[in-house]
């Protein structure tokens, strides 16, 4: 059935294609900061543990509802490592990094996604799609606390 909810398919297509960036960028930073949270070690265990935990728990809620508002848009989500290591920005993490290195590339993870969602910004703002446009508004708020947080834990 047609998808007729006074976005163009032009636009669609350009939103879920900027979406799709956000979403292998959300995923690829979930599946780092999981794995960060799994391999810390360090004087900071405790405290980076509980801190990547909450982190990687409200990622795994982003990706879903970055999917689904893909889908709404009439177009699919990609869904495969393979997709996601050919749209993200963020290099995965080894898990082999000191504490200190880890909370460095979850900033430049977190950065990322903030720059991937600003990027998409335009096409939604053109396009009159406010739903989107709040997603995106959102995870950037998300994205830039965390990543100040974690930037102060290196200061």
């Amino acid at each position: 059935m047609q998808v007729n909810i006074g976005i163009s398919e032009g636009h669609r297509q350009k939103l879920a294609e900027g979406l799709s960036r956000l979403l292998a960028d959300s995923y690829t930073l979930y599946l780092k900061t999981h794995n960060y949270h799994w391999n810390v070690e360090g004087p900071m265990f405790n405290t980076l543990h509980l801190m990547f935990e909450g982190q990687y728990t409200e990622l795994a809620t982003a990706v879903d509802e970055i999917a689904e508002r893909i889908r709404a848009l009439g177009e699919r989500a990609p869904g495969s490592y393979s997709s996601y290591a050919g749209l993200t920005s963020i290099e995965e993490g080894s898990g082999d990094e000191s504490a200190e290195e880890m909370i460095r590339q979850l900033v430049l993870g977190q950065e990322a996604v903030v720059r991937t969602a600003r990027s998409v910004f335009p096409i939604a703002d053109e396009a009159s799609d406010e739903p989107t446009a709040d997603l995106l508004t959102q995870r950037m708020q998300i994205h830039e606390k965390n990543a100040w947080m974690l930037r102060s834990m290196l200061a």
